[in-house]
């Protein structure tokens, strides 16, 4: 069981306040095939609000992951969603002529998110002048989390060998990689290798502070390296210096793009939770809310005498 851990780590983090929730909100996107849209999530109360930006995997859309963006929101965070031309809301699937730039329009559209937080403290009632945009983190999962780690640093590298264009933005200052694809190569499936680009990642970049999360039975269908893959980040980037590894998890880490979807083969609300508090730790301490919490939580996971997974810190 994971309650005792839970319990110490609520005791770290502070219980959860109401939250306002706020979806779709319209932005603007020039050129863009369809309109982008963002749910926001914040806090009812409090004030010098941090900004997490969190990017969705392939076919998904700002109505998921509530398991992880709610609890944010719910501690002090102001979570901000858009939805990717790649969600099946779009229908713009793998033989579409869209397609093969939507990686770029992806990591476009966390910086639009970030140009155009005036409009978004508007739109939701009682934000305005509540949130702080010096604490900025870019957190998402499995393809979201290929777009997230571009702004924290990390490049693609061309079929020469060559590293591509920096398109990181230093108003992110922290980052969460959830089952974030590794490095390519041969081992990546010759359909990933036709099809996508961007799992051909330089980490070496990557010099924002950054967690990785990974499950160690997440068997990607896309290469033949096995779950290891995912901690690629961890393991070749400056910048990620903490790797959490869930044990027994699969791609969505036991629900956090939500319970009762397809996408989640290993359902485990345990697993979530402890995955929702070691975030949040993580976020408050990068975001300078409660410096102290990471080390505090993971001093607590250590301790437990639950085998749910392992930290790593370098």
């Amino acid at each position: 069981m994971a309650s005792a851990f839970v319990h110490a780590a609520d005791d770290i983090i502070g219980a959860g306040v109401p939250v306002v929730s706020v979806a779709p909100i319209p932005l603007l996107a020039p050129d863009r095939p369809v309109p982008l849209e963002v749910r926001v999530s914040a806090p009812a109360v409090g004030a010098d609000l941090p900004v997490v930006v969190f990017s969705h995997g392939n076919g998904w859309n700002l109505d998921g992951y509530a398991p992880l963006t709610a609890f944010w929101a719910s501690r002090g965070f102001v979570v901000i969603q858009p939805t990717h031309l790649d969600s099946r809301r779009n229908g713009f699937g793998f033989d579409h002529p869209v397609f093969p730039t939507i990686w770029t329009e992806r990591i476009s559209d966390l910086t639009r998110i970030l140009d155009q937080l005036d409009a978004i403290e508007r739109a939701v009632p009682g934000l305005e002048g509540r949130v702080d945009r010096s604490r900025v983190a870019a957190t998402g999962h499995s393809w979201g989390g290929q777009t997230a780690q571009s702004l924290l640093g990390a490049r693609i590298v061309d079929e020469a060998g060559q590293v591509g264009e920096d398109v990181s933005d230093s108003r992110v200052t922290a980052g969460i990689l959830f089952a974030a694809t590794g490095i390519g190569g041969d081992d990546l499936h010759p359909f990933a290798q036709a099809n996508f680009p961007f799992m051909r990642p330089s980490f070496r970049e990557l010099t924002v502070p950054t967690l990785v999360v990974a499950g160690d039975r997440d068997q990607s269908r896309m290469s033949s390296r096995g779950p290891d893959w995912f901690t690629d980040a961890y393991t070749h980037s400056p910048g990620a210096t903490d790797l959490l590894t869930l044990f027994g998890a699969e791609h969505s880490l036991g629900g956090i793009v939500g319970y009762e979807v397809a996408e989640t083969t290993d359902e485990n609300p345990e697993r979530v939770a402890v995955v929702q508090r070691m975030s949040t730790a993580y976020l408050r301490s990068a975001l300078r809310v409660s410096e102290s919490d990471w080390g505090a939580v993971r001093a607590a996971f250590a301790d437990s005498v639950e085998s749910i997974g392992r930290v790593d810190s370098r």
